[in-house]
């Protein structure tokens, strides 16, 4: 049974990650900027899901990374359908995920984690686990992720106050939803997940440090890591509940 849910989580991820690119080009423009509404060549766009490709361009492919939006969704769903197994809350971490990948692809791009995606992703979080709640079987508490959803947040907001330099804004309202996910399975999890997006976050900068692309000062996008990080700590909680 476990394989079988591996294995349908791997191809949900595949479907529902080949369906970012448009979305990923379109929320990909610098801080301030209005969302795009065309391709390169000027012609309108329709939609937010589908391929990055326009039908009236010579050159038809207008975004990039289709491919490993869809690798990426795919694995860590079937990481998560693995850790999870038959529990109910497997189908919030695996409509959340896409979210995630789309988010962290973004923040890759343009350093901007657009107001559109986190704060629906923490209220989804919230709304949906709350149902979960209510499901037998489940392994997991709704009240600590409401509070590991203010936790984080709080935390993220002391460190933007401290350091606006540092982190951006958008680092805050993402860590309303990874507190909401952590949260679930306790506060355990809220904490490793946090230490292991700083711990990734730091390792990489000091990579782009060592290589000669980045001074101690240089800023880089936090997003991917925080997401990164409770993907790491909500696996080890799965497994571990």
């Amino acid at each position: 049974m476990t394989g079988l849910i591996v294995a349908v989580a791997a191809v949900w991820g595949a479907a529902t990650g080949a369906l970012l690119p448009r979305a990923a080009y379109r929320f990909s423009v610098p801080s301030e900027e209005p969302w795009r509404t065309t391709c390169p060549g000027g012609h309108p766009l329709g939609g937010w899901l589908g391929r990055a490709r326009c039908g009236r361009c010579e050159e038809q492919a207008y975004g990039s990374g289709a491919a490993v939006l869809s690798t990426v969704t795919a694995l860590l769903c079937a990481a998560l359908a693995a850790a999870t197994g038959t529990r109910p809350e497997l189908g919030v971490w695996l409509l959340l995920t896409p979210a995630g990948v789309l988010l962290a692809a973004i923040d890759l791009r343009v350093r901007r984690l657009p107001d559109p995606l986190t704060l629906p992703l923490a209220a989804a979080a919230l709304a949906l686990l709350g149902v979960v709640s209510f499901v037998p079987e489940h392994t997991g508490h709704w009240t600590n992720a409401a509070l590991g959803t203010l936790a984080l947040g709080a935390g993220y907001y002391v460190l933007w106050r401290i350091n606006p330099g540092g982190m951006g804004f958008g680092d805050v309202k993402l860590a309303l939803g990874a507190g909401a996910v952590l949260g679930w399975y306790g506060w355990d999890t809220v904490l490793l997940g946090t230490f292991a997006g700083f711990l990734l976050g730091a390792l990489w900068g000091g990579v782009l440090v060592l290589v000669g692309r980045a001074g101690r000062k240089t800023a880089i996008p936090f997003g991917p890591f925080l997401i990164a990080g409770a993907y790491a700590g909500l696996l080890m909680g799965a497994y571990a509940a």
